[in-house]
């Protein structure tokens, strides 16, 4: 499969599921067992009022015919009077009757549906918040391999469009499932009393319909499967050209984009064409075969009453056929859709469950550790670790940090220095060896204790769409409640943008800290959208610090003021900083250069360059001085 093919896909994720996966969406239903029953019941009957009706058609037609006189399953239920109903006076109360029981069954539909659609519908939505809350709650808990392994279309895909497909089944076709329950059995039992032979005709298309409609669902799941996966892919590739709209811009690539969407359009076209063949081709036979069946009925019965033949109904009974044999086949064939939806709703609920079923490959400990305090202390100890691809990223490190120790990290890119510091909060495990905090293997720890004392910047920081105070109070729970709930500014989250030389700038936007930056800080420089995620940050007064490439979007003046604020702030803590740029590493406690995930080189600025090291070659080359400049300069 290529590349392309792949993109959004969770074709390994729906393997996870156990089972039918619509039996884990019944499940939901289960708190909303007794509001479930009752709108059930009413459902049920308002079913029954609505075949009402026809009973009083057939009553009506008898009362013309005199022949016959009043007849039928009303006459039996002993709700209209037997024989024949001779004299005006006689049959304008017999008329009176009928009117009274059809307004008695038009009143039951009226309430009983408003019950029955009110608790179902409401229920499908609960169970559709329910489900989307737990999935979303259990996406966040996934390790980072699962975000790096599927793209965000993708999963957007079933929080939204599969979750959503699951509560129109649920708040549409298991009320058609009642409505067939409820049609066939009813008529079924009706038409039995009234004659078992047109019964019989009427029935004997339902057993085929149920083994068609079986048929049909092997048929199409797996087309229906195909389609899920390729609207996966085509949201990813929208959301991705969507994110991208600068890049696409600068490079004027509107038509290779353009073919790219066009052709993952086509193949959800062609895909939802074939499907759509296969249901029609379903649904008209169904349409044949109901139709013979209505001839038959038609020709036995109307040649039964013609000659009187022994059990023929009379004339209104026979009309009454007629109208419940067309409220038959509604739901009859409504079966086909419904096994339509069905398939299409298990297709999303694998996808959603097989989620669900995806257990994070790194969770807390059983009384996992946590300490009341954080020192800072941490050691690699013979580190190994590489991705899925099997390639060992980092190759037996080690390296033993103090607390409060500032350790600057140098190397190629890909050398395996983020890498190598998102092993600290346990965002990956080590493959071999152990990295320790505080003397305790991270492994230990409670994983919110331990992500707690590890506060990150990265080189492309993530902004939420809101205000700037939302984004720095994101820090802490404290102040961002009092943010959200709309108490004020923590007056926390002026003194972090302060810290973080982000405050002047911040009092310049048009609204200062309640000013919209948009979606991912769009309205801010690269430069301002890093010193709110140090500013978050350092609000969170974390043990650690890891900075990655932190300030590689500032100019040199900002830069300069940063790095003063952080040598502040970063005097009790352990700080690990990432950087491209040497000028931002040079007062570091230590330097560590990283080759090939190994460390090649260790020691102070002057350290290092006194040793004519590969650090002063990269020294020289940024500063265009020679080493004995360089050290000269340092010792002024």
């Amino acid at each position: 499969m290529s590349s392309e093919e792949e993109l959004g896909g969770f074709e390994e994720i729906r393997d996870e599921v156990t089972g039918n996966p619509m039996v884990g969406l019944l499940r939901y239903a289960i708190p909303y067992w007794k509001r479930l029953s009752v709108g059930v019941g009413a459902s049920l009957l308002t079913r029954f009022a609505r075949l009402v009706p026809p009973l009083i058609v057939a009553a009506a037609i008898d009362l013309i015919d005199s022949s016959t006189g009043g007849s039928g399953l009303l006459v039996q239920a002993g709700l209209l009077p037997g024989g024949t109903i001779a004299g005006q006076a006689p049959r304008l109360a017999l008329l009176e009757r009928l009117v009274a029981i059809a307004a008695l069954a038009y009143l039951i539909r009226s309430v009983t549906r408003f019950v029955s659609r009110y608790l179902l519908q409401s229920v499908a939505q609960k169970i559709q918040r329910d489900l989307r809350n737990d999935a979303y709650d259990h996406m966040q808990h996934l390790s980072m391999g699962f975000f790096a392994n599927h793209q965000t279309g993708g999963m957007l895909s079933i929080l939204n469009s599969d979750i959503n497909r699951l509560e129109r089944f649920l708040n549409t076709e298991i009320r058609q499932i009642i409505r067939v329950i409820a049609v066939v059995g009813g008529i079924g039992i009706i038409l039995f009393i009234q004659s078992p032979t047109l019964a019989l005709i009427a029935l004997a298309p339902v057993p085929l319909i149920g083994i068609a409609s079986g048929a049909f669902l092997r048929w199409v799941e797996p087309r229906y499967r195909a389609i899920r996966e390729t609207v996966a892919r085509l949201n990813t590739r929208l959301e991705n050209n969507l994110g991208g709209a600068p890049v696409i811009k600068s490079f004027n690539r509107y038509e290779f984009e353009r073919g790219r969407v066009a052709a993952q359009s086509e193949r959800y076209h062609d895909e939802q064409v074939g499907a759509i063949k296969i249901r029609r081709a379903f649904f008209s036979a169904l349409r044949v075969l109901t139709g013979v069946v209505f001839v038959a009925v038609l020709y036995v019965g109307g040649r039964d009453v013609i000659v009187g033949a022994p059990g023929a109904v009379s004339v209104g009974a026979f009309a009454g056929v007629f109208l419940y044999i067309r409220r038959l086949y509604s739901p009859m064939r409504r079966i086909g859709k419904t096994a339509n939806k069905y398939q299409l709703a298990k297709s999303s609920a694998e996808r959603v469950f097989g989620v669900l079923s995806h257990e994070p490959a790194i969770t807390s400990p059983e009384d996992g550790h946590v300490p009341e305090h954080v020192d800072g202390m941490v050691n690699f100890d013979d580190v190994t670790f590489g991705y899925d691809d099997g390639e060992s990223v980092i190759d037996g490190l080690s390296l033993d940090v103090d607390p409060g120790e500032t350790i600057g990290l140098v190397g190629a890119t890909g050398a395996g220095k983020s890498t190598l510091l998102k092993l600290i909060p346990r965002f990956y495990d080590v493959d071999g060896g152990a990295v320790h905090v505080d003397d305790t293997d991270v492994r230990e720890y409670d994983l919110e204790a331990l992500r707690e004392a590890v506060g990150i910047v990265e080189q492309n920081p993530y902004l939420f769409s809101g205000t700037v105070a939302e984004n720095i109070a994101y820090g802490t729970d404290e102040a961002l409640e009092r943010t959200m709930d709309g108490a004020g500014l923590d007056e926390r989250v002026r003194a972090a943008a302060r810290a973080a030389e982000a405050h002047e700038f911040v009092s310049d936007l048009p609204e200062g800290y309640d000013t919209q930056i948009g979606e991912r800080g769009v309205k801010l420089s690269g430069g301002q959208r890093q010193r709110l995620a140090i500013a978050r940050a350092l609000l969170n007064d974390p043990a650690i610090i890891v900075l990655d490439e932190a300030t590689s979007d500032v100019d040199t003046e900002t830069e300069e003021r940063i790095q003063e604020s952080l040598a502040r702030l970063t005097a009790d803590r352990t700080a690990f900083v990432i950087a491209h740029r040497l000028s931002t590493i040079r007062d570091a406690d230590r330097i560590v250069v990283i080759e090939d995930g190994s460390i090649t080189e260790r020691g102070s600025h002057e350290e290092l360059l006194a040793a004519d090291s590969a650090y002063t070659e990269l020294w020289q080359a940024q500063s265009e001085q020679t080493p004995e400049r360089v050290i000269e300069a340092d010792d002024d």
